[in-house]
């Protein structure tokens, strides 16, 4: 081979063979590779970027949308983020202050509003004048406990809702149209005891007018005052319905003199604001009343663009077993329509149906229109803005955005506690807690009863709500009552067959009320170790409703088929639908074929009436029950 020649390709130079004009390796030292040069690390040093401009973004932006309002290029925001120790993709959306301070870094201010905010401000700009019409006024009727406001609105809406009310106290807010004059106007009817002051405020932000009524007979109360500062809060007009006139015992004079000390003066007395005298049980001057309103809307001269996408306020929003979750929504601006997609709050959603305050189905719901809304993907809160979207990716980011907030708070609400927390409660001496789980039928009253019941806690007893839902009581709650040590408050709910056995089971106190205020009372009297029981109710049973029958002169009567315990005819009735309160009354007929009989027992089928209701359906069950008296009164 000559010196200079490469072996052939293929020629094996085994280890230690040396090739002519080759020099011998050394047997323990392998050929080291060649060390390319490598650049420094980049240091991490941000430059600051002086502030030329300012950006609007809402919560929860995406990467993407985040450079197009910076006008740069996505890469070059991811960029910044990575060197901030965070790994995000471009449809990734971000939190407020990491888009203010990427933001900050590209030489731009950042302000963050609502999505809400944005699209209606978008929507406003389009907005053409002559689009606008004058929509009905939303009128919110207000006052004190029993000076008669849901009876001036059955008198002048010709129905009865007072009958359907636990004690004759309206328990929800009540939406509702009536027509005055060739026109529309809608009442909210909010409740009256001094509980529901988070309902009446809700009332309050979405109405034009305000009816303060006050009964002649009784004069300005505490709650009459508490109406009167909601209303002026939200700088909404009030007009004076002095109810009651009737009565013989009537000063509306006296009425007058108490509104002037607290800064309502009557027109006929010089002032501005306007009474009007009325009775609901005699139908007096109810015209008059609906006239005032109507003067005092047109004052403001209310108008909305039908044309626009619809926006309003959640009134109250339910979970219907058999419907889903339903929210009762006032529609303020623009026209609702089925198939509509919307986000409310954290909830994304799609106009699946609706119905009108009557419960009839309609397509369409222009402003100041109330209607109850099918179609949610879960419930949202009472007092939440809803909003018809086009954009329904955007919409469904924004939820899912506001929803891993939401769990990220209740994460850090639930965080254990730490030394410092545990050393000022150990300083703040022996503090006792009464835990609570609340279940109630809608979630304006999950909302207030959490609110009232954690306002009742003292120095000594701590109240402590862990879980407040809507629905039924189900075995989930009685399992983390029974964990926890809590009592089960339910409201207008009842618990489910399985957990009314696991709670017995489990030793688990659950009480059940209709009424808001006996629910405060009791937890007020066991707080304070008072609470002697002097009557005890006990269910003795359940039986399913198979079939209805209308029978002439009779009425509506129910198949039934008892499934535990038995049915008499002295026993006190709930008739329960989806394990939810519709009514409480007594037997009015129990039968055996063409027989009356004192009782039926477990397995028998037999006919029930009940008195003054015939909404009986197939699938209800009806709950007897009697209430004991207690002889040995619990020791104080």
């Amino acid at each position: 081979m000559h010196p200079t020649a490469r072996p052939a390709p293929g020629t094996f130079m085994g280890r230690g063979a040396v090739g002519p004009g080759m020099r011998t390796p050394t047997p323990h030292l392998r050929p080291i590779p060649p060390v390319f040069p490598v650049a420094p690390p980049r240091p991490l040093v941000l430059e600051e970027v002086p502030i030329t401009r300012t950006i609007t973004i809402t919560e929860g932006v995406a990467i993407k949308e985040l450079s197009e309002k910076l006008e740069v290029r996505a890469k070059d925001v991811i960029r910044r983020l990575l060197d901030k120790g965070i790994f995000a993709t471009i449809n990734q959306t971000l939190d407020s202050q990491t888009a203010k301070e990427i933001s900050r870094g590209f030489g731009a201010d950042a302000t963050i509003i609502s999505y809400e905010d944005e699209v209606i401000q978008e929507v406003e700009e389009a907005d053409r004048p002559e689009d606008l019409q004058l929509r009905a006024p939303v009128v919110t009727v207000m006052g004190h406990v029993d000076h008669g406001k849901t009876s001036l609105l059955d008198a002048i809406r010709e129905t009865n809702v007072t009958a359907r009310e636990a004690g004759s106290i309206t328990q929800h807010i009540g939406a509702y149209q009536a027509e005055a004059h060739g026109r529309k106007i809608v009442f909210l009817d909010t409740p009256g005891h001094e509980a529901f002051t988070m309902m009446r405020a809700r009332g309050s932000r979405v109405t034009d007018v305000v009816v303060l009524v006050v009964a002649a007979d009784d004069g300005v109360m505490p709650q009459t005052l508490e109406a009167i500062n909601h209303a002026r809060a939200a700088k909404v007009p009030i007009v004076v319905a002095i109810n009651k006139v009737d009565k013989a015992e009537a000063q509306p004079e006296r009425v007058k003199r108490q509104l002037a000390d607290h800064g309502l003066l009557a027109e006929d007395w010089g002032g501005d604001t306007v009474t009007v005298e009325v009775s609901a049980k005699e139908r007096t001057n109810l015209n008059l009343l609906l006239e005032m309103i109507l003067l005092v809307a047109d004052l403001q001269a209310l108008k909305a663009n039908s044309k626009r996408p619809a926006s309003g306020t959640v009134l109250e929003a339910k979970l219907d077993r058999g419907r889903g979750p339903v929210a009762t929504v006032l529609v303020q601006n623009g026209t609702l329509r089925a198939g509509n997609s919307f986000i409310v709050g954290a909830v994304y959603g799609k106009v699946r149906a609706m119905l009108d305050d009557r419960g009839r189905p309609v397509t369409e719901a222009p402003p100041s229109t109330p209607v109850e809304v099918l179609g949610l993907e879960d419930v949202p809160q009472a007092g939440d803005r809803i909003l018809a979207i086009e954009d329904t990716v955007k919409a469904r980011q924004i939820a899912l955005h506001r929803q891993a907030k939401r769990r990220e708070a209740a994460l850090a609400k639930s965080a254990r506690l730490t030394l410092e927390q545990l050393h000022q409660q150990l300083a703040a001496g022996d503090v006792k807690e009464l835990p609570l789980i609340i279940k109630a039928d809608v979630q304006g009253s999950v909302e207030v009863l959490a609110d009232t019941l954690n306002k009742l806690s003292t120095e000594k007893v701590k109240i402590k709500v862990i879980h407040a839902g809507v629905g039924a009581i189900t075995e989930t709650d009685v399992l983390l009552a029974s964990a926890s040590n809590a009592v089960i408050i339910g409201f207008n709910v009842r618990p489910e067959r399985k957990a009314m056995e696991l709670a017995q089971l489990e030793k688990v106190d659950i009480r059940l009320h209709t009424i808001i205020y006996h629910v405060t009372d009791e937890i007020k009297k066991a707080m304070a170790g008072l609470l002697a029981v002097t009557f005890k109710e006990v269910t003795l049973g359940h039986a399913g409703v198979r079939e209805t029958f209308h029978i002439s002169k009779v009425g509506s009567v129910a198949g039934c088929s008892v499934q535990d315990g038995k049915i008499t005819r002295e026993a006190k009735i709930r008739l329960l639908r989806d394990n939810v309160v519709v009514y409480e009354g007594r037997v009015r007929s129990l039968r055996r074929f063409k027989e009356d009989v004192p009782e039926v027992k477990t397995a028998i089928e037999c006919g029930v009436g009940l008195e003054n209701f015939n909404d009986v359906k197939v699938g209800d069950v009806i709950e007897a029950y009697v209430t004991e008296r207690v002889t040995e009164p619990v020791a104080v």
